[in-house]
């Protein structure tokens, strides 16, 4: 979608482009109330602190969307497309790599009980079991700081490429 077309669109129309970057309500609505945006890199610098902080709820139910890393989401929505691009660096034929982040996503969620999150967009699988292995020794509030930063940076990440200029 272009800058101008989300800038005059409806809200609900605005708002169903933003859902797949993140589902948190009070990201597409911060978002969606500031427009017009004078240009891209505004609204994606806007975007990067909209709903600050966000709420252990809102990263749960978000993380509800996200899959394993090192798995594949086969759905046909925009969702699951992002999510397959931003893992192109993990190649789900390297039997060694996906058994190694199986079971790093395993201890992650025995420890954490949610799904290990990183933006994995740019990243090889050995750099983000890098990041699985050392984030296990993070204790909780420490881990719930990144998860969310993550979090938040895949989202401004996906709305780099739902809106164009």
């Amino acid at each position: 979608m272009k800058l101008a077309e989300f800038n005059g669109a409806d809200t609900a129309a605005a708002a169903d482009a933003l859902r797949p970057c993140i589902d948190v309500q009070r990201w597409i609505d911060a978002i969606t109330n500031a427009r017009p945006f004078a240009s891209r890199a505004a609204l994606l610098d806007f975007a990067t602190n909209a709903a600050a902080p966000f709420t252990a709820d809102e990263v749960e139910g978000a993380l509800a969307h996200h899959p394993r890393i090192g798995e594949r989401p086969t759905a046909g929505t925009a969702e699951a497309s992002m999510s397959r691009s931003e893992q192109s660096g993990v190649d789900p034929s390297d039997n060694g790599s996906a058994a190694a982040l199986a079971a790093g996503n395993r201890a992650y969620e025995e420890k954490f009980g949610r799904v290990f999150l990183i933006r994995a967009a740019g990243r090889t699988a050995p750099e983000i079991l890098a990041a699985l292995q050392t984030r296990l020794s993070n204790p909780q509030a420490e881990e719930d700081r990144i998860v969310a930063q993550q979090l938040r940076e895949i989202a401004v990440l996906r709305l780099e490429g739902v809106i164009s200029e």
